[in-house]
Parts: structure tokens; sequence; C-alpha cells
């Protein structure tokens, strides 16, 4: 069968020979096992519901053996033969464009490169699934490829609950992933559900089919980084900068380190992905023996270099080992999967990696009391550095947040709202003051010809709009427009491309909205094939997160979640072709609304008009919300959008003077 065919026919009428298990592949770790007898049958009925009775006494058993091995079932017999990657748009089959654009995304997501342990559709941040199994897959890709622009296939958390009527205004596909009860929110509630095969945690970009690879962060974490170093008034050169994980997301700091220009140190305890890394050149050197670590950083240190070296090893037995060899570390963070810390996302110090994947599945308990005291002490050695002069942020994995629930010394001895712990989260020192609240966010575009020379032709096209737009720009924003200037025009040299041909920079309402025009018209000469726009969650108003993305909102709202909520519905009758609303993200199940989007440019008068619509919402959405929370840059901010759109009118706050309410 040709490609175009495997992906019509669906869940194939004759069962496919039952696949060998790849070792050579990361695997996630084995899930807890937490369903009841009972319970367990039902996870085989509701798996066994994808296909004819008749297939049902040979794939039960199969099943049943993934269930109690694994704690899931993923129906590994049933992944495709042909090479998951994101193939030109006009390879996939289909009835209308739009789809096509969305099956492309699809598989970027479960690209061998791009995710991390495809073979469980987790894209990302140790449980982030696209789909909960094989099946869900090849239904959905089967639909997309039957769907016309009059039909909207909808996804209920990886289950592609069916294609209905619609219009061509409306979004092809509306995702919700992991939208349960709010009182069944807790990290067991999903782990249960999970195992039913009723509902997945879609991340951010991983439920959306929007994950870029490492690149999608890299961006953030470099200005975060350029910014940190802005913020201790020191030049990133000579200066070290000690972080943790090189997962999915995580993988992007060394790189952003370097083109930061520092010395970066990240530790992972996970041999396969640091070696994938090192492979992929996102990191320079990996070093296994701590005293060998702390002559390589003192001998950077003295050479100024600019070099990323990941420590096979716990990052605490990092940070104890430079405190006692007086190694003075600049910047320190922490990118590890703390949201989800039970299940892969963090790891017990003095255990083997492999002794503590098996005490993860087979003691819980015993492996949560462990990554706690871990945690403790985690916290106690950054304590000491920090002491020293070293600028320490969360940066929004839930460290800071489970380290509290864990018993150690990370709170604010002297609180006020929203600044409960003693270290900030980079969001409200860097990312929420200095881009979120002018509107600059993490706006990303795929070439779908899948052509470099594409994205070479759009990187040279956003750098012409960025130009002309930072020619007339306030001072106020300055700073932001030369750093989005600068890492465009180091994008190609950096070689930042995983997976798809794809490219991410910091922009506002405006710099989206034109950019994207340009595309558009370039596409209808016949300049390049069609492109894809989309955003990381991460981002001006598609998150609602109190412990990151809104952490910088100081007016008791934090723990709302309108935003989020208003954006997705309004992208969805804006124009967006697909959009996203997810319970959960990077900071964890129940502590988080994500919202994402989807847009194809084809060229068309249709997409020019639904690309300013759209944008200019989903940017100043977010900015007016900001803005009544009283944070002066998006004051700033959504005056100028209301300038430039005469149809835009926001409530504006009005400022209470402090000293009125010093005997109240």
């Amino acid at each position: 069968m040709t490609f175009k065919e495997q992906i019509q026919q669906g869940i194939p009428a004759v069962l496919p020979v039952k696949k060998v298990y790849d070792l050579a592949i990361n695997h996630a770790p084995k899930r807890k096992d937490i369903l009841s007898a009972e319970e367990k049958k039902l996870a085989l009925k509701n798996a066994l519901r994808y296909f004819e009775a008749k297939h049902h006494a040979e794939l039960l058993p199969e099943f049943a053996e993934e269930l109690e091995k694994y704690g899931r079932i993923y129906m590994y017999r049933f992944r495709p033969d042909y090479e998951m990657k994101a193939r030109d748009i006009a390879e996939y089959p289909g009835k209308s464009v739009q789809a096509k654009s969305i099956m492309l995304m699809i598989q970027n997501n479960l690209d061998y490169a791009v995710a991390q342990h495809p073979h469980e559709l987790i894209t990302y941040g140790g449980n982030g699934a696209v789909f909960q199994n094989w099946a869900q897959y090849l239904l959905t890709m089967q639909y997309l490829s039957e769907m016309t622009d009059k039909q909207t296939l909808t996804m209920y958390s990886g289950h592609p609950m069916g294609l209905f009527p619609s219009n061509k205004n409306a979004p092809r596909v509306v995702v919700t992933n992991g939208m349960v009860i709010p009182n069944y929110s807790q990290p067991d509630d999903w782990e249960k559900m999970n195992a039913l095969g009723v509902s997945q945690y879609g991340q951010m970009t991983a439920g959306s089919y929007m994950y870029i690879g490492p690149q999608g962060i890299v961006h953030g974490t470099t200005i975060t980084v350029l910014n940190g170093f802005r913020k201790i008034k020191k030049a990133p050169k000579g200066g070290l900068f000690v972080t943790a994980g090189l997962g999915g997301m995580s993988g992007a700091q060394p790189k952003a380190g370097n083109i930061a220009g520092c010395i970066t140190v990240c530790a992972e305890v996970n041999p396969k992905i640091t070696q994938v890394r090192l492979d992929q050149g996102w990191i320079d050197e990996k070093i296994i023996d701590l005293d060998e670590l702390v002559t390589r950083v003192n001998s950077a240190k003295e050479n100024k270099e600019t070099v990323s070296i990941a420590y096979l090893g716990n990052i605490v037995e990092v940070w104890e080992k430079f405190d006692e060899a007086n190694v003075y570390i600049d910047l320190g963070s922490d990118q590890t999967s703390l949201h989800n810390p039970w299940a892969g996302g963090y790891y017990p110090v003095d255990i083997s990696f492999e002794d503590a994947n098996s005490m993860m599945a087979e003691n819980p308990e015993l492996f949560k009391e462990k990554v706690q005291e871990t945690l403790r002490r985690h916290a106690k050695a950054i304590n000491k550095h920090t002491d020293k002069g070293t600028y320490f942020f969360d940066y929004g994995n839930a460290f800071l947040l489970e380290a509290s629930r864990a018993g150690a010394d990370v709170m604010n001895p002297n609180p006020t709202i929203g600044r409960e712990f003693k270290y900030p989260s980079y969001v409200q020192d860097i990312m929420g003051p200095m881009c979120f609240d002018y509107g600059f966010g993490p706006f990303r575009w795929v070439c779908a010809s899948g052509k470099p020379e594409d994205l070479a032709k759009t990187d040279a096209i956003a750098c012409e709009v960025l130009e002309k737009i930072k020619e007339n720009s306030p001072k106020e924003i300055q700073q932001q427009m030369a750093d989005n200037i600068q890492w465009i025009k180091g994008a190609q040299e950096n070689k930042l491309v995983v997976g798809s041909q794809a490219r991410i920079l910091y922009a506002d309402a405006e710099g989206r909205m034109k950019i994207a025009k340009a595309f558009n018209k370039a596409i209808k000469k016949g300049e390049i094939g069609h492109v894809v726009l989309g955003r990381d969650h991460h981002d001006v108003s598609g998150t609602d997160s109190p412990y990151r993305e809104t952490s910088n909102i100081y007016d008791g709202s934090q723990f709302t979640a309108d935003m989020a909520i208003q954006n997705v519905i309004g992208d969805s009758f804006r124009g967006a072709t697909w959009v996203s609303i997810h319970n959960g993200g990077g900071v964890g199940w129940g502590e988080v609304i994500n919202g994402g989007f989807g847009m194809l440019l084809d060229g068309s008068k249709e997409a020019s008009k639904r690309l300013k619509s759209m944008l200019f919402w989903d940017v100043n959405n977010g900015i007016s919300r900001r803005s009544w929370a009283r944070n002066s840059e998006a004051v700033f901010a959504i005056k100028r959008a209301m300038k430039s759109e005469k149809k835009l009118k926001v409530t504006l706050p009005n400022f209470v003077d402090d000293a009125l309410l010093k005997n109240f």
C-alpha cells in the first residue's frame, strides 16, 4: 500500500503482525498499577471498542499484557510501518488543504527526532501526549483524509469523536485534553483516567499538534538567560548558568546558553536522551565525573568560553559539589518535569536511573518519599549558593511548588500576594514585565512544503518586517525588537530545526499580523509554499497558570482561567484552522488551563482576513487582562492597541494611592 492508501484505510480490517518491542527507542517509564481488577476489565473493554468483535479474542491477551507491563494500553501492533515525519503537504491525501496541514503537524509531533517517547505517542514532558493509543492516531488521520471544508473533527483527549457538519469559516479541528471536573483533577485521577483510556495529558503544544522540537523553547530560554544576566548587571561571557533536564523542552537549555554566550551546565539522569542531545549538537560536551566537571568549568570560566556541558547524573550532586569546590554560579534554575514528579519527571538522588524506574512502578510510595527527600536536599544546596549571590529563578516547571509540598526551605519569610516563594518565577521578573505585558510572545510558523529554502525565505521576510517596525517603535519595546532581529538573523547558523522546517520568534500583535500578511502575499505570488502559523501556549493570553504564565498578576485573579477559555473560543470564530484547550501543562495536571491554535496560510484573500482578525484578538485578549491587573506595561500596550484599532475599546483600571490604604 502507498502512504496515502495507508492513511485512508484507518484501522486496518486485517490485523497487522504483532510488533517487536524496540529497545533502541526511548520509551516512557512504566506507569504505576492504579486500577482495580474491575477497572482493568473496563480499560480492556474501552480499548477493544475500536475494533470489530471478530478481533477481540486475539487482541484481548495482548492488550492485557500491555496494561500489566506498562500501565497503559498503547496498541503497539497498530503502529504504522511508514516513517513518522512531516511530509510536503502535497503528499497527504484529502479533500481539504487545511486538514492536510493538520496531518502534517500531527506527524511532526511524533517524529522520532522530535518526540520524547514516540512509540507511546508522547511528545515531551514525560506525559505530553498527542494520542492515548495507535488506534486513535489511525482513525484521526483517516477522518482528516476524508474531511471537507464544511466539516469539523471533534477530539476528546486523543479520541476522534467524529466529523460534524459545520462551515468553511469554522475550525477544521477542535481539541480538548484532560478537561475533567475540577474535583477530579489530582495526579492520581489523571493516572486512573489515562489508564482507563478516557482522558490524556496534552501538555501544551503536544496535544495541540504545534510542537516544533526544542527550538520552540530555545528562543524563550535565550531571552530569559540574556535578561537574567542583564538583571544581575553582568555580561554572559564567562558567566555560569546551572540547570537540569535534557528531555523534551528542557533540551533547549544548553543551546540557548550557547546563543546567549555563557557557560551552561545541565544535568540529566537519562543516558539515552543525553546521548541524543549530544548527537544532535544541542550540547557540546558530556561529563560523568564531578571532579572532572569542576575542572572543566573552572577552565571555561578562566578562558571566558561559550560552552554547554551535560553532566550525566543528578542535578543535586552538581549543586552540592559546586558549593564544596567554591565554583560560583551566576544564574541557576531547573527544568525537570516536576509537573509530573511521581512518574518520571524528576528522579531521586543516590539511586540509579534503572532502579528509580523500577521503584516508580513497583513501590510508588517509597519513590515519592525519595523524590521529596531529594527536593529538600536540592533546595538546601541552592540556598547555599544564593547566599553567595547566585540569582536563582523557577522556570515554571513546578520546582518551587513541589519543593514547598515536600517541606523544603523555599518559602518567602515575608510573603506578599503572588510572592509567596523565596525565589521568583522567571515570568515574574523577566518574561512577564519585559515581554508578555507588552504583547510579545512565541509566534511560530512551519513551512508546509518541508523545504529548507522556504524556511530561509520566511526568515528573510520576517527580518525585513521586524526591521521596518523597529524604525517607528516606541523606546519601551526597542530592546524586545532588537533581541528578536538578532535572533532571526542568527537562526540559520544556529541550526535550530529538528523535524519540520519551522521557526519561532517573539512578536507582538503588530509583528505577528505583518509577518503573516507578508507570508500570505509570498504564497500568493508562488515564492514559497503554504505556511502553518501557531504559537506556544506559553504566551501573552493563551494560558492561565498562577506559577508561570500569569505569575506576575497580583490582583488576586491568578487562579482564574477566564482568559484561556475566552482565548480559545475567540480564536475559533475569528479564523483559526484548529483550536485546543487543555487541563495541565508544564506545571502540572490541575494547575493550569492552556489554549492554543493553528492557522494555515494559503495565499488567499480569506486567509488574509482570518489572520488579521484572529491574531489581533489572540494577543490583545491577554494584554487587556494584564492591564486590568494594573500591570503598567500592559496598560501602555493596550492603549497603543486601541489607538491602532478604533473598534477596540477596553476597560482600563484606575490606580489607587497606597497611602490611602495605610489605616485600613
